[in-house]
């Protein structure tokens, strides 16, 4: 049923609760894991200037090698824990904004789930923020599995 599990990581304490969740269901069905850490270009700083942005956008991290490291820290955490479970792993780092290159990656690799963490934002906060999460579930073409943060 799921042969293909996707789990999206930005570094931060949801993702790190949501990949017991994406190893055990792997481990259970024989899944192999996807790993994305996607490099939100709507949030570097502008500061850069557009030439560097395009550059990050095509994956040319150049002199923002500290960026570069924080998402292959951040994916390399949850593939080593995947990898001790005896899962085969896919990692990988891309650039744009991050909903759209998560369902992209999963229609384009035959992810069969996606499994993230939510903040459990509500009201003014929600609104004002956005949710990479509930963007990725009213746009994603197959389940998604939200794990809350606050009951894990």
């Amino acid at each position: 049923m799921y042969d293909k599990i996707l789990v999206p990581t930005d570094g931060s304490t949801g993702a790190e609760i949501a990949t017991p969740h994406a190893v055990d269901i792997a481990k259970r069905y024989g899944a192999e894991l996807h790993v994305i850490f996607v490099v939100d270009t709507d949030a570097v700083d502008l500061s850069l200037g557009s030439e560097q942005v395009q550059r990050i956008r095509e994956g040319r991290f150049g002199e923002m090698d500290e960026l570069k490291k924080i998402a292959e820290e951040s994916t390399a955490r949850i593939a080593d824990h995947a990898r001790a479970e005896g899962l085969q792993v896919v990692e990988t780092i891309v650039a744009g904004i991050p909903h759209k290159k998560i369902v992209k990656y999963a229609d384009e690799h035959g992810i069969k789930l996606i499994v993230m963490a939510c903040h459990g934002r509500s009201g003014v906060s929600r609104v004002l923020l956005g949710s990479v999460t509930e963007r990725v579930v009213r746009k994603a073409h197959v389940p998604v599995l939200v794990v809350d943060m606050d009951h894990e």
